[in-house]
């Protein structure tokens, strides 16, 4: 996975002040699903990714570019 878009996911999940888990939570899948996400190990599925914009409050390019 892009290396960009790892460190892109976790500063949004930073700047919107939530952990690892509680993103997990809020998405409804297990911690190490998002962590994988973040590390580049995994890549979130269209449906996650439209989550993760709405949660962060950003758009899919800035999560992707």
């Amino acid at each position: 996975m892009d290396k960009i878009f790892c460190e892109n996911f976790k500063i949004a999940r930073k700047s919107s002040g939530l952990t690892q888990k509680q993103v997990a939570q809020k998405l409804a899948v297990v911690e190490s699903c998002y962590a994988n996400w973040e590390q580049g190990r995994t890549e979130p599925n269209i449906e996650n990714l439209r989550k993760l914009s709405k949660l962060f409050d950003v758009s899919l390019d800035e999560l992707l570019n």
